[in-house]
């Protein structure tokens, strides 16, 4: 168990954090900024899930291995943009990934801590969000899980599904890649189609309009 969530953390920080490099180098950062925008994206998750847990000093921070890979990924954006840009919305893509990896890593991590089913799967849905907040707010946007898409929704599919494993003693690796599966799966088909969560005022009745004033000529008409 330790190895799998070690290796899921791992992989999910490397996805995250080309998803921060990417969107700044978009948004033309300096190579400081793309690496610190890519470490802080990376284990802004990771390290929310260790301090609610009491997982202390964070992994991210005492685990070297966080930050070489955080790097790594910010420093292969930054010199080889063009790699990154061949894929299709590259920055929606890593997110998407990196949400379902921290979705079932953290979850699994919580149920290892001794959380309820419940509680484990709201962490898990918490890890997974915490990158994509942290870079949107970075960058002075609005965070996604804040819009319509299903975002957090798709998070926590991801963790219901390594929580029902958990409970019915299915094995922990394949109801990772399940529930990562599902996770991406959703948010990648959100992205597409465009699913998305009612938005406020989206449904409320048009104002009726008003009645048209009379003419002149009606007006004298009815008062003969």
């Amino acid at each position: 168990m330790d190895t799998l969530l070690l290796v899921l953390d791992l992989i999910g920080t490397f996805v995250f954090a080309l998803s921060g490099a990417t969107a700044g180098v978009k948004s033309r950062l300096d190579l400081f900024g793309v690496l610190g925008l890519s470490y802080a994206v990376g284990n802004a998750g990771g390290i929310t899930r260790d301090l609610l847990i009491g997982a202390v000093p964070p992994a991210a921070i005492s685990d070297w291995r966080y930050l070489a890979v955080s790097l790594l990924a910010g420093i292969v954006t930054f010199w080889r943009p063009s790699v990154i840009n061949r894929l299709r919305s590259p920055v929606l893509l890593f997110d998407a990934a990196g949400l379902g990896l921290f979705a079932v890593a953290g979850t699994q991590k919580a149920l290892a801590f001794g959380l309820n089913p419940v509680m484990a799967a709201l962490l898990g849905m918490l890890t997974g969000i915490g990158g994509g907040m942290t870079r949107d707010v970075l960058l002075a946007e609005i965070p996604t899980v804040l819009r319509a898409d299903l975002y957090a929704v798709a998070a926590l599919a991801g963790a219901a599904v390594v929580v029902i494993g958990a409970a019915l003693r299915l094995p922990a690796t394949a109801m990772a890649i399940a529930g990562a599966v599902l996770c991406f799966a959703l948010r990648f088909m959100a992205i597409r189609r465009g699913w998305h969560l009612p938005v406020a005022g989206e449904h409320e009745p048009a104002t009726p309009n008003a009645r048209p004033p009379k003419d002149r000529k009606d007006e004298g008409a009815e008062r003969r």
